[in-house]
């Protein structure tokens, strides 16, 4: 899958959701490829599987800091701290971002599906996904937080799930 059109898809989807649904310019920085062992993160990181022909993960990183500015813009209420609403709001905009980015990568490769979001926060903790791909991260900076997308993505090597496609027979 050409590099670019992943990057150009993040960009354009998160500044989308930002303008649009919270009022927020989200900037792009400078993306790049991440491969290898993976970084100690802090703070929030909402994952969304891909399917279809091409598969794999989307991922959304921020601080709580910005959770709770998202939350707070997004719900019209003051969020200090991160509790079950604020990990909602992210898991949510975690959905539109990789959404769109979904359909505009289904003009190249295909329907596509999504997972529901699932949202972890904590402190010192890895988010690594099993196998040799790459990473394409994509930061943008929200006033003086920083919201990373990743995105990694391969191409299915079963993509009618003729392996998952198997009779099974219980004997008693």
């Amino acid at each position: 899958m050409d590099q670019d059109v992943i990057v150009k898809a993040a960009e354009a989807a998160t500044t989308e959701v930002f303008t649009t649904m919270l009022n927020l310019q989200a900037v792009p920085e400078a993306s790049h490829l991440e491969q290898g062992s993976p970084e100690v993160v802090d703070g929030i990181v909402a994952l969304i599987g891909l399917a279809g022909p091409w598969i794999g993960t989307g991922v959304i990183n921020c601080s709580p800091d910005l959770a709770c500015q998202i939350s707070s813009t997004m719900l019209m209420a003051e969020y200090e701290a991160v509790n079950a609403d604020v990990l909602d709001a992210v898991a949510e905009i975690a959905n539109m971002i990789v959404g769109n980015v979904k359909t505009t990568l289904e003009e190249h490769v295909g329907p596509l599906g999504l997972s529901v979001p699932t949202v972890v926060y904590g402190r010192n903790f890895f988010v690594k996904s099993v196998g040799p791909q790459s990473w394409t991260v994509v930061p943008f900076r929200i006033g003086s937080e920083l919201l990373t997308v990743k995105l990694c993505l391969a191409q299915n090597q079963d993509p009618h799930g003729t392996r998952a496609k198997r009779t099974y027979s219980l004997q008693c």
